[in-house]
């Protein structure tokens, strides 16, 4: 089985990330334990939330609920920018904990550099700490820049930025690349921008697929780890189908030519904002 068939993915330390997961991003709380305990029933096995999305407890109370046992579930959270420092990481990371129910997480992330704040340096350094005391399986980051990442003590295992086919970020992956950092891609079909895009269109035509599937087998072609979010049953069973679709190198290499550098979400040279539910 090649690289880009393979189900999960190895991050340092022996761990294995699913390469396929949902993400919940701006799923209301009421709403987490339904979609969430939905997308485990259909068989996914990786959930990606975060504090700053403020449905940690939805996503807890359908890990319980669902009855899998903790080690089949990939879980990671993120530490909003509210809570960052060295400290106030570690205060933060046991509240995330308590709000999952879970007495460690399987990948926690420093959601955003905030440069403005001066502290991403200091939080990441509380979760290396939170790693070598065996609180946590992985640490990584989010929405890092190569300028961010160059300001670190040591290698994160991940960094989870905005990435589809019209915002591909080419030298920001190939640096993370150089230096063994697997790379996520999150809002992967731009918000649903992307999936009306002719090229996409044509090939999901010609797969009998729809284009979402189209854009995510592109993703899992090139490699990366992808969290698409859905609330609809339908939706979320589609999207994991999408591990199977297995596209040509020349439609990749359309799909890949859709690159516009166009961004959906903030800019993480200004990004402040603790809460983005």
């Amino acid at each position: 089985m090649s690289a880009a068939e393979s189900a999960t993915v190895p991050l340092a330390g022996g761990v294995a990330i699913p390469r396929l997961g949902l993400g919940v991003f701006q799923v209301p709380p009421d709403d987490a334990q339904r979609v969430v305990e939905d997308a485990l029933d259909l068989g996914y096995r990786h959930v990606d939330t975060a504090a700053a999305y403020v449905n940690e407890a939805g996503v807890g109370a359908a890990l319980k609920a669902s009855g899998l046992p903790r080690e089949e579930v990939f879980v990671t959270s993120k530490l909003r920018n509210g809570d960052q420092g060295h400290d106030q990481t570690l205060r933060a990371y046991d509240e995330t904990c308590d709000r999952l129910g879970l007495e460690q997480l399987d990948l926690y992330l420093v959601h955003w550099p905030n440069p403005a704040a001066g502290r991403y340096a200091d939080s990441w350094r509380a979760l290396r700490r939170l790693h070598a005391e065996g609180r946590v399986r992985a640490v990584g980051v989010s929405n890092f820049l190569t300028e961010h990442l160059d300001a670190l003590e040591g290698v994160p295992a991940v960094n989870q930025i905005e990435l589809h086919p019209t915002f591909q970020q080419r030298d920001l992956v190939r640096t993370c690349r150089e230096r063994g950092i697997v790379v996520q891609s999150y809002s992967p079909l731009g918000q649903g921008a992307d999936l009306d895009d002719p090229v996409v269109v044509g090939i999901a035509r010609t797969h009998a697929a729809t284009p979402a599937q189209v854009v995510l087998a592109w993703h899992l072609h090139q490699g990366f780890v992808v969290i698409p979010k859905s609330a609809r049953r339908q939706r979320l069973q589609e999207n994991l189908a999408a591990t199977s679709l297995r596209l040509s190198d020349d439609e990749v290499a359309a799909v890949t030519a859709l690159d516009r550098g166009h961004r959906t979400g903030g800019d993480p040279t200004t990004f402040s904002l603790s809460q983005i539910r």
